[in-house]
């Protein structure tokens, strides 16, 4: 993983370093054949995708959301968010992804910013709530993904925990039970959107 990534800042988030592919990256040249041929998933962890750095950028301005309480960054990525959630002074920190090297990518991320961050392994959906916020950063891009996932998540937002859902315009964000928290300009490449800059919406998500 560290032969594959540079160890960079996210646009928004100069706080925190990553792993992260870059151009001179040779993860970033690998095509969709080569890895499956090696059985690797693709490689969403090297990134920081728009709703993570949106979501990381609330946190570290607004630490008060966090400070002191259990906090699950869902589908967490390269741990952007969850980062962020530790610096800004949460009690516990989870972040839950079904590929384990996106888990080791949290890990080692984790590690370069000297906090710490539990890796539960497994598809977390299903489990009973044991968190005060639930961090869900760009997870509206596939419809049967959405199908999975919200349900959950709105019954997670009923027992109390509050479900923080950062989009940038993901085509299956659902149409209600949404309330607006912030907004935030976040800087993209073409090779990853088909766009310069996304407009990332913080979303309380409503039961």
């Amino acid at each position: 993983m560290r032969t594959h990534t540079a160890v960079a800042r996210a646009s928004i988030v100069p706080e925190i370093a990553l792993h992260l592919a870059s151009e001179i990256t040779p993860i970033w040249q690998a095509t969709e054949e080569w890895l499956k041929e090696r059985n690797i998933e693709p490689p969403f962890w090297a990134f920081a995708w728009p709703g993570g750095q949106a979501t990381a950028r609330l946190l570290l301005d607004e630490p008060a959301r966090v400070a002191g309480k259990r906090v699950l960054d869902f589908a967490a990525g390269c741990g952007i968010a969850a980062i962020a959630a530790a610096k800004s002074g949460a009690a516990l920190v989870e972040a839950a992804e079904i590929d384990p090297l996106a888990l080791a990518a949290v890990r080692l991320n984790a590690t370069l910013n000297g906090v710490s961050v539990a890796t539960p392994e497994g598809d977390i959906v299903g489990a009973p709530c044991r968190w005060d916020v639930i961090l869900a950063g760009d997870v509206c891009y596939e419809a049967p993904m959405t199908a999975h996932i919200l349900p959950w998540l709105r019954g997670m937002a009923a027992t109390g925990a509050d479900v923080l859902l950062a989009d940038p315009g993901r085509a299956y964000l659902p149409r209600e039970g949404l309330e607006p928290l912030s907004r935030h300009a976040v800087p993209t490449t073409l090779e990853l959107e088909d766009r310069t800059l996304r407009e990332v919406t913080l979303f309380r998500l409503l039961p």
